[in-house]
């Protein structure tokens, strides 16, 4: 039946030059710069056996053709997709968001891309999704950045199928995840420490909420100092991590009688206690003096410049991606946090 119309619909064709053109692949890379297709593939891989001239101009055929790896490909080939999942509670704090910054360049660092995801609480139905997410995409392990008490439970079943890194402070090793973190209790210590070395004899600590590991630390922290100074322990202020009950904190404290000094659980605390003491004609450090905890950008510039206590991001950053890509390469893991550092300022002076 040639020539005939039997009725059935006809598909139109159009010719090759007008079908969706197709993304540049290695094969065009290789010949765009002149070498096989395997120079290419090891250029992409970082191997060290490539001239630096023949880099470059692959480099530059990859540039100018906009070519992207295909990684579903490439984790077909070598099981080895090259992204590494990171999974945060949706909070607003300085030190989960400045640890995603920290992890994202140190990922980045070791050859690997990141897939986000931010909760806004960790219960078990979250983060089952969040997983089978992860799972559907092949990542190759996960950082979990976890500072609440109720986390550790809710991912266990989780890390039993895939390397897990935690970022939870107090949390011991030998667990199905790898916790890693700031030394927060020696940051509390070295808070603490320095008033003492003041002379300050009656210190008041300002705690964040105790189901976030890192408050919980800095107060143990805190509590021991003055327990191994031979000082009375006070009892401590509840707060959550904001400047207005700082603030709110800071005018009771005005009205009621002043503390030799205090220590802030976060700078931003101490920021609303510095407030309200100004307001209230206190001088610091004349009257109190006071110390935070972070060192979050423009501490330096409050009024009086903010003694605080720094976190070392950038290298929690690299230690807790290096720890994860030694759990999935089944090596040994070093579980020592972090440690911080003071940095003195004028908001704390000798006692009177």
């Amino acid at each position: 039946m040639t020539g005939a119309d039997d009725g059935a619909p006809r598909v139109a064709r159009t010719p090759k030059a007008a079908a969706r053109p197709r993304p540049p692949a290695m094969h065009d890379v290789a010949q765009l710069a002149g070498v096989s297709h395997q120079t290419v593939s090891r250029v992409l891989n970082e191997h060290p056996n490539v001239r630096e001239e023949t880099r470059q101009r692959v480099l530059e055929a990859i540039a100018q053709l906009g070519y992207r790896r295909n990684s579903a490909a490439r984790a077909l080939v070598t099981r080895r997709s090259g992204v590494l999942g990171v999974v945060m509670i949706s909070a607003p704090e300085f030190g989960p968001t400045s640890t995603i910054i920290a992890l994202e360049s140190a990922a980045h660092a070791a050859g690997y891309s990141v897939s986000f995801t931010t909760l806004p609480n960790f219960s078990t139905e979250q983060i089952s999704r969040v997983f089978e997410h992860f799972f559907a995409l092949g990542v190759e392990g996960v950082v979990v950045i976890a500072p609440l008490s109720s986390v550790a439970e809710t991912i266990r079943p989780f890390a039993l199928q895939i390397p897990v890194v935690t970022i939870a402070a107090g949390q011991g090793a030998g667990q199905e995840f790898h916790p890693i973190s700031v030394d927060q209790q020696l940051g509390a210590r070295l808070a603490v420490r320095h008033l003492v070395e003041l002379g300050h004899r009656e210190i008041v600590h300002v705690r964040g909420p105790q189901d976030w590991f890192d408050a919980h630390e800095r107060y143990l922290g805190w509590r021991g100092e003055l327990e191994d100074a031979g000082l009375a322990v006070p009892e401590p202020i509840e707060a959550d991590w904001s400047g207005a009950r700082g603030f709110e904190i800071g005018r009771q404290l005005a009205r009621e009688g002043l503390p030799s000094a205090v220590f802030a659980a976060n700078d931003q605390l101490a920021l609303g206690l510095l407030r309200a003491f100004a307001e209230a004609g206190v001088s610091v450090p004349g009257d109190v003096s006071v110390v935070g905890f972070d060192d979050i950008p423009g501490s330096a510039y409050f009024q009086p410049p903010l003694t605080t206590v720094r976190q070392e991001f950038d290298q929690l950053g690299r230690k807790a991606i290096g720890m994860l890509l030694s759990a999935i390469a089944g090596e040994p893991l070093d579980h020592t946090p972090i440690p911080p550092r003071l940095v003195p300022r004028a908001s704390t002076g000798p006692a009177a």
